[in-house]
């Protein structure tokens, strides 16, 4: 019993670092994006593309209850709505 539960705990623990890595990477890309408001080398398709699946990563996480999923998705989806709205605005 004590090793089942160590290993879900493992396996959250990879899920969460996974989350929080794939969520700060944005950052710095937000953040050029509104400093610079230069967009032409974001592909207005991918940024499309991607704000879509995290949308939809999103919602499987409320669905099963997974917090790193839903916690990391929401903040992932928020820097990927800043860059695809400047995208949009500035081109």
């Amino acid at each position: 019993m004590a090793d089942g539960l160590l290993s879900l705990l493992s396996i959250e623990a990879i899920g969460a670092v996974a989350a929080v890595l794939t969520t700060l990477c944005w950052i710095p890309q937000a953040a050029r994006v509104i400093r610079t408001r230069e967009t032409r080398a974001i592909s207005l398709t991918t940024q499309v593309a991607l704000t879509c699946g995290v949308v939809l990563w999103l919602v499987y996480g409320l669905f099963i209850g997974s917090w790193p999923l839903i916690g990391s998705n929401a903040v992932t989806l928020i820097l990927l709505g800043v860059i695809l709205m400047m995208k949009l605005r500035y081109g």
